[in-house]
């Protein structure tokens, strides 16, 4: 029997940068992630453990939905908000880049930058993110597939 203390160990970092990718904001992002494991606490009668990362990603994304409609607004990325891992230099040289491609991805529609970031940075199976974003498993890969190009020809754009 897996405990919640391993639960959130495994599952937290994830849940943190799900939520950082969909807000925008690091604060943001804490907060749903807290809000996230919380929920998980109270229910975890109900998680079964085949399940345990989409259930998480699915209330994360929930939570943030409430805020949308609870605020009735977007944050955009802040562009300074320091990173507090890389190195100096590896900030300078991957500042613009970073701020460009989170720019680019929340240009997005929110159910097409949900879908995306659950299969390019979490690798979920196109099944499970039709079930966490509530979709036909055909619109959720055409969804994916639709985010995919878009963001492609901002870069071909950009290059040329």
């Amino acid at each position: 029997m897996t405990t919640f203390h391993e639960i959130y160990e495994r599952h937290s970092k994830d849940v943190y940068r799900y939520a950082y990718w969909l807000s925008g904001s690091a604060n943001d992002a804490d907060d749903i992630t807290s809000e996230t494991f919380a929920r998980a606490w109270v229910g975890r009668e109900k998680i079964r453990t085949e399940t345990v990362k989409a259930y998480l990603f699915a209330i994360a994304r929930n939570l943030y939905l409430k805020g949308l409609r609870h605020a009735n607004r977007q944050t955009d990325l802040d562009p300074l908000h320091p990173d507090p891992k890389p190195a100096p230099e590896q900030q300078v040289e991957s500042r613009l880049e970073l701020v460009r491609a989170m720019q680019e991805i929340q240009s997005l529609p929110e159910t097409d930058r949900a879908a995306f970031l659950l299969r390019v940075q979490h690798e979920l199976p196109y099944d499970e993110i039709a079930r966490i974003l509530q979709l036909p498993l055909t619109t959720a890969k055409v969804k994916i597939h639709r985010a995919r190009l878009k963001l492609a020809a901002q870069e071909i754009g950009e290059n040329q």
